[in-house]
């Protein structure tokens, strides 16, 4: 974990449903503004290279990984030595199978991917869903990535802690009628894992959907150090890692857990295989 504070982003914005090089194009222009604002690690929101309810054109969208878009996105990277996090619609190895996966890409290239797990409704008419949380190293520190819902699972961003990680990223496309949850949920996972939480929102509508907005950053007591309103925007904050032991110390949940009794209690109600012991390590 970097002993220095870094600068981190989330970036808002509206899409244009299906137009994947004006929507990339938009992305980098605030991406631009979030590295304008001294941003080293930028998270943008769920399906923004495409928007959300393009789900008659889900395939034709889909991309690999890496493919076209990461590739940009990769060399943007590179020549601005940042790090980037978002998702796309990505083709599986199975004919006709897509995944919503999140990516990270930092200065050297891309360092992993994570599929959604939990899919939201009639999401799990559209995509297959993921099976593993990763975490992944990078210079200032361990890195969680949620999607969107998964704000909402608890038990996933404790998983994801309990193997390491220092920040959680939410990529999301949250819904306007359900604000209150991501008010709630997002406090709720920074403070009960002493981490900090980028959570990146679509704005705007799209068909029936209207999307909340209100994308923000999280400290580890629950705090929202920045939040945006309903528009395109790029909203900043200067996080300090030292705060993640030092809330940790404060309140210890994560030295009280009674991690094999919990173990004990979901194998009991089958999610056995969602936990690896070995990794449980803080």
């Amino acid at each position: 974990m970097s002993a220095n504070p870094i600068t981190v982003a989330a970036v808002q914005m509206k899409c244009f449903p299906g137009n994947k090089e004006k929507n990339l194009q938009k992305a980098l222009t605030l991406i631009d503004d979030a590295r304008s604002k001294g941003a080293e690690l930028i998270v943008l929101p769920e399906l923004f290279l495409t928007g959300y309810r393009v789900e008659e054109e889900d395939l034709a969208l889909a991309e690999t990984i890496p493919g076209y878009a990461v590739e940009q996105l990769g060399k943007y990277a590179r020549e601005k030595k940042v790090f980037l996090a978002g998702t796309i619609m990505e083709v599986g190895v199975k004919r006709g199978v897509v995944y919503n996966t999140a990516f990270l890409i930092g200065p050297d290239g891309l360092i992993g991917t994570y599929r959604k797990v939990h899919l939201w409704d009639r999401e799990q008419l559209r995509w297959a869903c993921g099976e593993e949380y990763p975490v992944f190293p990078t210079p200032f520190g361990r890195v969680g990535i949620q999607i969107c819902y998964e704000v909402g699972f608890p038990e996933s961003a404790r998983i994801l802690t309990l193997k390491g990680a220092d920040m959680l990223l939410y990529p999301s496309a949250f819904g306007l009628p359900r604000l209150y949850a991501w008010d709630l949920a997002t406090r709720s996972r920074a403070l009960e894992n002493g981490v900090f939480l980028i959570a990146a929102n679509r704005s705007g509508q799209e068909k029936d959907t209207q999307f909340a907005g209100h994308s923000r950053i999280v400290n580890p007591q629950g705090k929202v150090l920045a939040e945006a309103k309903n528009d395109d925007e790029a909203i900043v904050a200067t996080v300090d890692l030292a705060e993640i032991a030092e809330q940790r110390r404060r309140i210890p949940y994560l030295k009280d857990l009674k991690r094999f009794l919990v173990l004990k209690k979901l194998s009991k109600a089958g999610f056995a295989d969602m936990l690896n012991l070995k990794s449980m390590e803080v």
